[in-house]
């Protein structure tokens, strides 16, 4: 008897349906082909035990699983209840009426019970898509699937609970879309760490506000103990919330990477993702042997923070120059190729020489002749030609630690920031995945942020006496229709351009003297 069972591999961050089909027939064999892998194929011992368990037995003849398309390599063990459910069908254990509605994802334990999966949202996804009735998972992941509405997501414990609900003869735990839904407007209502706290720095903050408005890329550049870090972990209270399609696209991400909790569903924050320096180049673009997103990827549409941006390999930098121009990374392989958004802003911090102290106004620097220049050569040219905001990081006074004054709030600076990002979202409203002044092209540039006679000549200026060159110029103008945004400015003046000058100029000449 033959019987075909539907589940599920992911590629990237979308997944495609498989079809598993199981023949029993005459003979003792049993038979696993379709381009499974060794986890695939180890499933014969554990379905085999969970059956048994399970009060069923695994039919005495031979068994031949296909699973089609057999040239899509198939990874893991979540095949285990799918293949199964065919297995007891195919034997005319279990009552198969309900099997072709239903899309079956789940890894089975010696005892029976199911084991919770990774990349749920994706497959959940595509199973409204192909016009399934319903998604049958372990009971940990149905509130991740939850989120995709017009689908009958079903919850189990137990491969027994699922033959019961095949056979008609007890339910399964139902998710209620409801409460997804509103995890969205759930956001975190205060911030562990506030604007308010922080002494001083008034021009730090200013740069943060427009890096945050228009999602630019930032480097810090200060002395230890001046608060670079400190400033970059309350930039995400700042950022405006997620979009639904913003949320959607970053829980899929999270939950490919196995980084979404159990019992859990939307992202409601945007992600802040700070790596060790010690990180390896895969594991910050994505890659492996069996590609996984990297942490450009889980930082999508949040926060990058390189802290000691020297102290990363050169290597593992330099793999970021084509993700921060192209907000995506493909990741090639012999056989498939896959493509993961990374969408990010990238928040740096350096001090300026190996002691720390180079150009402080109270310190002297201990570094040798040469030591300088050497330590910053560590960071490429190119790298932070990409990087919109440079800005030196001073140390705060003594006055201004113990003042009594209350500084300003994250929430308010958060809402001039979507205020900002709303006049930027009714700019772009006819455009396709373009959120902010930071992904415009050059030719936008044209468009919206028209300068005059007047701004060109400045800019002029500055691009000989800097040396700055053309991918910095369009930064320059993105920042500065930025900086108008937040002044709710139609056009952009000689002050937002000065301002955005001004955040640019510093380069490596000036930090080595």
């Amino acid at each position: 008897m033959l019987v075909k069972v539907s589940g599920s591999a992911v590629y990237g961050i979308n997944a495609t349906t498989i079809t598993i089909e199981v023949s029993v027939a005459q003979g003792i064999k049993f038979f696993l082909v379709g381009l499974p892998d060794n986890a695939v194929k180890e499933s014969q011992q554990r379905i085999e035990s969970a059956l048994n368990q399970s009060g069923f037995r695994m039919p005495g003849k031979k068994i031949v699983v296909n699973m089609a398309p057999a040239d899509i390599r198939k990874e893991g063990s979540a095949y285990d209840l799918p293949i199964a459910i065919g297995i007891l069908a195919a034997s005319g254990q279990i009552a198969e009426t309900l099997i072709p509605d239903y899309l079956f994802m789940g890894e089975l334990s010696l005892d029976g019970s199911l084991l919770p999966l990774r990349g749920v949202l994706p497959i959940a996804i595509q199973a409204r898509n192909e016009g399934f009735r319903g998604l049958i998972l372990p009971s940990e992941n149905i509130q991740e699937a939850s989120i995709v509405s017009g689908l009958e997501v079903l919850g189990a414990n137990s491969l027994s609970e699922v033959i019961a609900f095949l056979n008609g003869t007890a339910g399964l735990q139902i998710s209620n879309p409801a409460e997804s839904s509103v995890m969205l407007t759930q956001q975190e209502s205060e911030n562990e760490f506030d604007f308010a706290d922080v002494k001083g720095q008034e021009n730090i903050k200013r740069a943060l506000e427009i890096a945050a408005a228009g999602g630019h890329n930032l480097i810090l550049i200060g002395p230890p103990g001046a608060g670079k870090t400190m400033l970059a972990k309350r930039l995400p209270g700042i950022l405006p919330p997620f979009t639904l399609e913003e949320a959607l696209e970053t829980t899929k991400i999270h939950s490919v990477a196995g980084k979404i909790g159990r019992y859990s569903a939307l992202l409601s924050s945007r992600p802040f993702r700070s790596p060790h320096h010690t990180i390896s180049d895969v594991a910050l673009v994505g890659g492996g042997g069996n590609p996984q997103p990297g942490e450009i990827s889980l930082a999508h549409n949040g926060v990058l923070f390189l802290d000691e941006l020297p102290e990363f390999k050169r290597t593992v930098l330099e793999v970021m120059r084509q993700p921060l121009e192209d907000r995506v990374i493909t990741i090639s392989r012999a056989r498939f190729t896959v493509e993961y958004p990374a969408s990010f802003m990238l928040v740096a911090s350096m001090n300026p020489c190996p002691c720390g102290f180079y150009n402080h106004p109270e310190k002297d620097c201990v570094c040798a002749p040469g030591v300088v220049q050497k330590y910053l050569n560590r960071v490429s040219g190119p790298l932070l030609d990409r990087i919109d905001l440079h800005v030196e990081v001073t140390p705060v006074r003594f006055d201004e630690l113990t003042t009594a004054r209350t500084a300003e709030r994250s929430a308010d600076i958060r809402s001039r920031v979507i205020q900002a990002r709303g006049i930027q979202k009714e700019r772009f409203a006819h455009l396709d995945n373009l959120h902010c002044n930071a992904q415009m092209n050059s030719r936008m540039l044209r468009t919206y942020c028209p300068v005059g006679e007047e701004g060109n000549r400045m800019l002029k200026t500055a691009m000989e006496r800097l040396s700055l060159s053309a991918r910095a110029y369009d930064r320059i103008l993105k920042v500065a229709r930025t900086i108008a945004d937040l002044e709710s400015s139609e056009g952009v003046s000689i002050h937002h351009l000065a301002e955005a000058i001004q955040l640019r100029s510093l380069d490596r000449e000036n930090w080595a003297g």
